[in-house]
């Protein structure tokens, strides 16, 4: 592959400014676009044909990171999708591999590494940083606590105070998804209430 082209996501235009000149700095590698929401990024995927998509995870209202990251990767072909944010629980590293993405970044990762990821992904390879992927290791050594990623970001929101109904305002879903997502939490938890559901999840390191 001669030109890696790049599509990059992120609402905010000052950190998107900052990457586009990172990446302009490097020879074999182009920007063909930016978005700035979820449905911009799946329209812009589709149109710009990107090799790699820089996915943030948290895009403001609307279609966030993970949604768009599954909704680009269900497509013919698709471009690699390497999720770069600042957040990293257990639950948003779970939807994001969950959704599809072929690797997941933190934002202080050093310019040098954030490129040589980009044309790993390219080449095919599964970009993590190390924190991340000794998350996903832990995770795999406790096969007994297999939440979902939705799961887990239910209940992180269950342990903020939120109620079902704010929960499913938070998430765009119905408060029945909710309730859903809470059962099949409590089953796999082996508890019965939404406070001994966090406190095992925390106790698992599912929760921050």
């Amino acid at each position: 592959m001669s030109t890696v082209r790049v599509l990059l996501v992120d609402d905010h235009p000052v950190v998107r400014a900052g990457l586009r000149a990172l990446l302009a700095s490097h020879d074999g590698v182009e920007v063909v676009a930016e978005a700035s929401s979820g449905e911009d990024a799946v329209a812009l995927a589709a149109t710009s044909k990107p090799d790699v998509v820089l996915m943030d995870l948290r895009l403001g209202a609307g279609m966030d990171g993970a949604g768009a990251t599954a909704r680009i990767t269900a497509e013919p072909e698709p471009p690699r999708v390497v999720v770069l944010t600042t957040y990293d629980t257990d639950a948003d590293i779970l939807r994001a591999v969950e959704a599809g993405a072929s690797g997941y970044l933190l934002k202080d990762t050093a310019p040098q590494v954030l490129i040589d990821s980009v044309f790993a992904a390219a080449r095919g390879e599964t970009v993590l940083d190390p924190d991340v992927a000794q998350r996903l290791y832990r995770r795999m050594q406790q096969p007994r606590a297999d939440l979902s990623g939705r799961e887990i970001e239910v209940l992180g929101l269950v342990a903020q105070g939120l109620s079902n109904r704010a929960i499913a305002k938070q998430l765009f879903v119905s408060e029945a998804t909710v309730k859903s997502h809470l059962v099949h939490a409590f089953t796999k938890l082996e508890v019965d209430s939404r406070t001994a559901a966090v406190a095992v999840a925390r106790e698992r390191g599912l929760l921050a």
